[in-house]
């Protein structure tokens, strides 16, 4: 009987994206675990079990049960696996809105310049009035 939580690549662990890739994730203690996008469904299994071999799961919870046998067979399968949380999800997110609001700042910039001319050549003169005083003529 196979192991109930397999997603839809068939193998536990291992999603499918739309680009033909496979995403490999484990939980452990309520906490997801990314381990990487992989090119073939064999190395992303192979990427699952081995973590799941370092995090002590039972043979019943992996894809296949001979891939790792020690610590070092385990570390050369699969790369150490990347903390994924709440924290780093959002944060592209953060940055994606920073960069929107600057670009709209710049685009409100552009568009004052060029209906209003005057208040940038008076800005001008009074930021040169404010250097001559700083910097007076020696």
């Amino acid at each position: 009987m196979p192991p109930r939580h397999r997603s839809s690549s068939g193998y536990r662990g291992v999603h499918v994206h739309p680009s033909d890739t496979f995403y490999v994730e484990i939980r452990s203690d309520g906490v997801r675990l990314s381990l990487g996008t992989f090119e073939t469904a064999h190395k992303a299994v192979r990427a699952y079990d081995a973590a799941a071999w370092r995090l002590s799961r039972q043979c019943s919870q992996m894809n296949f049960d001979d891939d790792a046998q020690t610590c070092e067979q385990a570390q050369e399968l699969a790369p150490p696996p990347q903390l994924v949380t709440d924290g780093n999800r959002q944060e592209p997110h953060r940055q994606q809105r920073r960069v929107l609001i600057a670009e709209a700042d710049e685009q409100a910039m552009a568009e004052w310049r060029q209906r209003y001319p005057q208040d940038v050549a008076d800005e001008k003169g009074f930021t040169c009035q404010l250097d001559r005083q700083a910097w007076p003529a020696i």
